[in-house]
């Protein structure tokens, strides 16, 4: 921006949940649906999706009804959209051995039983072992039942139990424990590091933030530019920190799945013998 100029920034957030149902009335306005397909359900299903993500989730629909040889786009073709853009396509074609097959079972089973008996944690909507993508040899599906702005800090200990669910399953049933729990441990981390140099959630620095994060409009860093403002002494304390954390949230979590382990073992069964557990289901599992 030269000098002497006037510019004016527009900034545009992601849509809430009636910008989300406003913005796919607009996509689906010429796609030919069944009556009893619900744009609100659809919406409240894609928290944080922005109008590109709708409009693909649309399109990718529209095409699985034309690829199942029918004339309207019925509700699961905008469920398997959403899981398509969500976790990539499925690849049944995939093979997997018993063993691995097993073991991705369990890893998806125990983040959804961590899920399901978490207050506050986002509802299982689906859990799979059907690879999908690159890599996801399995995957469990959560949704918010609503927009959210803030998070307390049970919450994100509730987020990082749910995340270290796959791998505590993992260790209870075989005794071990396998590389697929990578990007649960990353994520986990992360929301660690943040609750402690970013949220102030930490005894030692209560209230203090101690990185500053920038962000691309306002001219200042990119994301996820750090600009560190602490000692090496403070930043040992902090791995250290981030370490007793995810130790701590590991063996609760551990032990709520140990004292369940019958219906951990009941839902993988099924898993392995259906491949897909449905939110419905699932929730009568667990109340039964």
């Amino acid at each position: 921006m030269r000098p002497g100029r006037f510019d004016r920034q527009v900034l545009v957030d992601r849509p809430d949940l009636i910008g989300r149902e406003a913005i796919l009335k607009i996509h689906s306005k010429n796609v030919k649906m069944e009556a009893e397909v619900d744009l609100n359900a659809i919406a409240r299903a894609t928290a944080g999706f922005v109008g590109a993500d709708l409009a693909n989730i649309v399109n990718e629909a529209a095409l699985l009804a034309v690829r199942g040889g029918r004339k309207l786009v019925a509700q699961r073709d905008f469920s398997e959209a959403i899981e398509k853009v969500v976790a990539g396509l499925e690849k049944k074609s995939r093979v997997i051995n018993p063993e691995e097959r097993k073991t991705v079972a369990f890893h998806e089973t125990g983040h959804a039983l961590v899920a399901g008996f978490t207050a506050g944690a986002d509802p299982v909507q689906k859990i799979s072992i059907v690879p999908r993508g690159l890599s996801a040899l399995g995957y469990t599906l959560q949704t918010p039942t609503e927009d959210r702005y803030l998070m307390t800090e049970d919450e994100l200990y509730g987020k990082i139990d749910v995340l270290l669910g796959g791998r505590a399953a993992e260790e209870i049933e075989f005794g071990r424990v396998s590389t697929g729990a990578a990007n649960d441990l990353t994520r986990a981390t992360d929301i660690a590091r943040r609750m402690i140099t970013d949220y102030g959630m930490s005894a030692k620095f209560r209230n203090m933030v101690l990185t500053q994060r920038g962000s691309q409009y306002l001219g200042q860093l990119p994301e996820p530019g750090l600009l560190r403002e602490y000692s090496e002494t403070t930043q040992q304390y902090v791995d250290e920190e981030i370490a007793r954390m995810l130790a701590e949230r590991y063996e609760r979590v551990k032990t709520l799945l140990a004292g369940k382990r019958d219906l951990l073992a009941k839902i993988a069964g099924i898993l392995l013998e259906k491949e897909t557990i449905d939110e419905k289901e699932f929730k009568e599992i667990i109340a039964a």
